[in-house]
């Protein structure tokens, strides 16, 4: 059985500070997502603070890129956040720009250690 200790995300957060995470902007307050921690795009989206960036790092980012990490917003997070698995296409090409090893996708039969559930 795997546990919260073993999300390897928790010592991760690349994907955190590799993309501009935007969505459509009812969705912040849809999701109690504080305002503080988004910035408009267009007139009908917004992106999480800070990844708007030529270097993004979002601002509910809490850590160092591959060493323990947090989100300050998860319970609130929109829907690109959501999504992005540990193993998949987002995870590995934000691990690459940081320079951390590819993990494998969760589903992968190879690597039965990356099953742990991301909450919804």
């Amino acid at each position: 059985m795997t546990t919260e200790s073993d999300n390897p995300c928790l010592t991760c957060g690349a994907c955190c500070a590799a993309f501009r995470v935007s969505f459509y902007w009812g969705e912040a307050e849809e999701r109690g997502l504080p305002e503080r921690l988004t910035e408009p795009v267009q007139r009908w989206f917004a992106c999480m603070a800070g990844t708007n960036q030529a270097r993004p790092r979002c601002v509910a980012l809490q850590g160092e890129v591959g060493g323990p990490v947090a989100c300050t917003a998860y319970a609130q997070r929109p829907t690109p956040c959501r999504e992005v698995e540990a193993g998949d296409d987002k995870c590995r090409q934000a691990r690459a720009l940081h320079g951390l090893v590819p993990l494998e996708p969760a589903n992968s039969p190879d690597n039965s250690q990356l099953s742990w559930p991301h909450p919804a």
